[in-house]
């Protein structure tokens, strides 16, 4: 079992949970600007987290069904964040406030453990991810994150996966066909 799946059974078990969010189609959960120090687990549908500069909007993760998703700065420093999180399609998010959480993760070695490997496996993913963009041409890119989560391919729209590649709608569409 991988240690987001072993954090949520945790959280479940102990029914830590803040609130129950829904969200319709395209509606926000954060925008530009706001603090938000929540984590989300994604119950129901999908979310995307993106940045807008003065051109065009960057995807930057993407969560479905059973993936915990934060704006992850916030998080941290408490600080407005420039990201959006908005769902694609209808949602429903369960919320942890960062004061229960970080007791909950306070409270045992082994719950600290397991929040040490996440951050660890999300900076290697976003190293990775910052490499591929950086040096690797739009087929290896769209290869790896089809071997990476194929998943990601039934639950998001192709013009969000094209983003979150960096490249175009056309071209993600010529990649998959050939």
């Amino acid at each position: 079992m991988n240690p987001i799946s072993i954090l949520i059974d945790k959280i479940n078990n102990e029914n830590l949970w803040d609130k129950e969010i829904h969200l319709e189609r395209n509606e926000y959960l954060k925008v530009k600007g706001s603090i938000d120090t929540n984590i989300y687990l994604v119950v129901d549908g999908s979310l995307r987290i993106f940045v807008i500069d003065s051109y065009e909007e960057h995807t930057i993760r993407f969560g479905y069904r059973n993936n915990l998703i934060a704006s992850l700065d916030s998080f941290l420093n408490g600080k407005p964040s420039e990201l959006y999180i908005q769902a694609l399609k209808k949602a429903t998010v369960k919320a942890i406030r960062k004061e229960n959480y970080t007791a909950f993760i306070e409270s045992s070695t082994e719950n600290k453990k397991l929040w040490l490997s996440i951050l660890e496996s999300f900076v290697l993913q976003q190293m990775e991810r910052e490499r591929d963009i950086l040096t690797s041409s739009p087929v290896e890119r769209y290869t790896r994150v089809l071997q990476r989560s194929p998943q990601l391919f039934q639950e998001i729209p192709n013009k969000y996966i094209a983003s979150y590649l960096r490249m175009t709608p056309e071209t993600l569409s010529r990649i998959k066909k050939s």
